[in-house]
């Protein structure tokens, strides 16, 4: 973990209520997809955690939805602002197990994490198709950015108005031949994903936080291995070993 000040780049409306925000700084620690960032935003109290959507050696993206009064503030802050972030923190993706063809499904703002994922999935020699679902067809994003990598999108809605109809456990139901997933959203959607995946994976929980790096115990999980913080032991754990 590292805390330093970031400039903003750029902070763009994508999508309803759904924004792209550059911020440039120190990136050293981040290492590994599926990590996040906690940012301090002037007035609140709590930071607010938001999943690494892609990073280099001089900035980092993030995707993120107004659904507070945090976010809100965020939304309308302006290319030259400086942020406060904490990086570095929870234990991100393990890709070594992946198998030539692993699913990457996100819901939501947990399509975020994916995006890198899939980025490093590929330059392993590995092939990832990505399932992205919404609720209807006007609250797409990133679409056209996944298939820039050369991979195969699927997208469900919810109302049917694109793509399949339904959820991301819909497509899934569809599909045959991959070798493992990665998963990303809201906890209703991972645990429908646990339901119908008939191989091993890996599960991006989101969650509130309090401190963010594992000293409060105010977001955890249970495990077969006991209480977990979703912060610190994770966001990132493993289909086998959650109690739902």
């Amino acid at each position: 973990m590292k805390q330093s000040i970031f400039t903003i780049k750029s902070n763009t409306n994508i999508a309803p209520n759904t924004y792209k925000m550059v911020l440039a700084g120190d990136t050293s620690a981040i290492t590994v997809s599926g990590q996040f960032i906690n940012i301090k935003i002037e007035g609140l109290f709590l930071r607010r955690p938001l999943s690494v959507c892609d990073y280099d050696g001089e900035s980092f993206t993030v995707l993120y939805k107004t659904v507070g009064k945090g976010t809100d503030i965020l939304k309308d802050m302006k290319p030259g602002e400086k942020l406060d972030v904490l990086t570095g923190l929870g234990n991100g993706f393990d890709t070594s197990v992946s198998g030539d063809r692993p699913l990457l499904i996100g819901g939501g703002a947990g399509i975020s994490p994916m995006y890198r994922l899939a980025k490093d999935l590929i330059s392993e020699g590995k092939k990832p198709e990505v399932i992205l679902g919404f609720n209807k067809k006007e609250e797409i994003f990133f679409e056209d950015e996944f298939k820039a990598l050369g991979i195969t999108v699927y997208i469900s809605t919810v109302d049917g108005s694109y793509g399949t109809k339904g959820f991301v456990s819909d497509v899934i139901k569809n599909l045959s031949g991959y070798t493992y997933f990665f998963t990303c959203g809201p906890e209703p959607m991972l645990k429908a994903v646990s339901d119908v995946t008939d191989t091993s994976g890996q599960l991006s929980f989101e969650a509130r936080m309090g401190c963010g790096f594992g000293a409060c115990m105010g977001c955890s999980c249970e495990t077969k291995y006991g209480t977990k913080r979703i912060c610190k032991d994770g966001p990132v754990l493993r289909k086998e070993e959650v109690i739902w």
